[in-house]
């Protein structure tokens, strides 16, 4: 796609799509979001949608859904074996991934229960570029332990290397060997490496990849849940695919794996998941997990006019005009952030612009949960619902200990076609104002703590009255501005 410019010079991300329905949205007064955090236990997850302006949590089954997505609802085959809708959809797997196999569940983290049902047990070793929550929560639930392998500038906040997630071959190597291939069932890339701030990895560096998964004999899984923005931006910043299509970028990706599995929500834009390969013997070792765990091998759990919509969703996932639009939005806020000081995660990756909160906050330990904190706050101060990506988010060694992020991070999302411009800049100022007063932030205390995936339900509050005295120095700034 052509690069749009301005005649004034400004580098504004151009909306290449119209609005045609709109949802209200609620700016509630700073009294009362205090309250509701009170309420929510000082975490995002807990906030309901009437005290939220900007949702911003994840871009996970949040991204606008297109027309063409919308009407090809109306025609589903309503069926519980043998559906049409699922043939379309099995179609658009093997035209937009390029495999012949594949085994419907309801969202991400169901593939990755049915990947470790069948593959993982006790002993066995995962590495992977860099974990995501799920994941990690369902490979430890089978007895596994994973290893996350990246280079060290993937943990340098403000740098110019375009390919972060990229997984580190010389300690891949290493561990396989130290491990044994028998312990390993298999090597998972993530596209994009969600913790770290988005970042996505090259097709050179999938390819080493594979040249090892081959020498060893060990499968490679792709998480593709952010495969059409890993390759819009291995379009942008790798040299071989500069003229390529991103549907031939996809392919490539695709083919050089063994089992490609992924979220809808994310992927295409509606509600559902996946598993897919190209060999029959992987199909056969977890076709009998679908009907135990997901439902029948043509619904998996996903309704039938979701599935409509994902077989479209993945079609728009090769039009670059589609697939552009949040990274630029992304890159647009880092920008703009990074202009007035702000520390944000740079390059700018996908999924969302992600702000140190180690940096921000340095006067908090990670033991009172900085990004926990930091998004507590910003929410407090402007109605924008962030997403803590740091200490919260880890979970407990298996002796109880608590184990530290290697960043604290407030991820803020920026799902597709979803905000417009002014909303981005309203993020902007208020961001902004809340780093001019980062020293009024406190840490934050856990009061009930679930024993896996504690981020999404657990609650916390604040160790002193920090709340009170930064919404006392918000009014006192704004007046009564909302």
């Amino acid at each position: 796609m052509q690069e749009i410019k301005f005649f004034s010079g400004e580098n504004i991300p151009l909306e290449l799509h119209k609005t045609r329905i709109v949802q209200k949205l609620h700016l509630v007064p700073i009294e009362r979001r205090l309250e509701a955090l009170y309420e929510g236990g000082f975490n995002t997850f807990r906030l309901t949608t009437k005290d939220v302006f900007l949702d911003m949590l994840t871009d996970s089954g949040t991204n606008a859904m297109s027309d063409e997505q919308l009407s090809a609802m109306m025609r589903a085959d309503d069926a519980y074996a043998g559906s049409q809708s699922f043939m379309r959809l099995q179609k658009a797997v093997e035209d937009v991934l390029g495999k012949k196999y594949y085994l419907p569940v309801h969202q991400g983290r169901a593939a990755e229960n049915i990947l470790a049902k069948a593959y993982v047990k006790s002993g066995s070793l995962i590495p992977m570029n860099y974990h995501f929550t799920t994941s990690m929560a369902h490979i430890t639930e089978h007895g596994g332990k994973i290893v996350e392998l990246l280079y060290d500038e993937a943990y340098v906040i403000n740098s110019e290397h375009p390919f972060k997630g990229n997984m580190n071959i010389e300690k891949l190597e290493e561990i396989i060997r130290l491990n044994t291939p028998k312990n390993i069932p298999f090597i998972r890339m993530e596209a994009s490496t969600n913790l770290i701030g988005g970042q996505p990895f090259s097709v050179k560096n999938l390819r080493d990849v594979r040249a090892l998964a081959d020498k060893y004999g060990i499968r490679l899984v792709l998480d593709a849940s952010l495969l059409g923005e890993n390759a819009y931006l291995v379009l942008k910043r790798e040299e071989e695919f500069k003229n390529s299509s991103l549907g031939e970028i996809i392919k490539t990706m695709t083919d050089l794996a063994d089992i490609v599995y992924f979220s809808a929500r994310k992927l295409s834009s509606s509600r559902g998941g996946g598993i897919c390969t190209n060999d029959i013997g992987i199909y056969r070792e977890m076709e009998a997990l679908i009907p135990l765990y997901e439902g029948f091998l043509t619904y998996g759990g996903i309704s039938v006019r979701e599935i409509e919509s994902m077989a479209v969703g993945l079609y728009e996932t090769l039009d670059e005009t589609v697939i552009c639009q949040s990274p630029n939005y992304i890159e647009y806020l880092v920008n703009a952030l990074d202009k007035k000081g702000v520390p944000v995660i740079k390059p700018a990756g996908v999924l969302g612009a992600h702000i140190d909160a180690m940096q921000i906050c340095s006067h908090i330990p990670q033991s009172q949960y900085p990004a926990g904190s930091l998004a507590a706050a910003l929410y407090l101060i402007s109605g924008i619902r962030g997403m803590e990506r740091g200490s919260v988010s880890n979970q407990r060694d298996e002796y109880g200990n608590e184990t530290y992020a290697d960043m604290e991070l407030v991820r803020l999302a920026i799902p597709r076609r979803v905000f417009t411009l002014s909303q981005i800049k309203y993020v902007e100022d208020r961001v902004h104002w809340l780093y001019l007063n980062r020293e009024l932030v406190g840490g934050l205390k856990f009061v009930y703590e679930p024993p896996v995936l504690r981020f999404f339900m657990g609650g916390l509050e604040p160790i002193n009255d920090w709340p009170q005295k930064l919404m006392a120095k918000f009014k006192e700034d704004f007046g009564d501005s909302l």
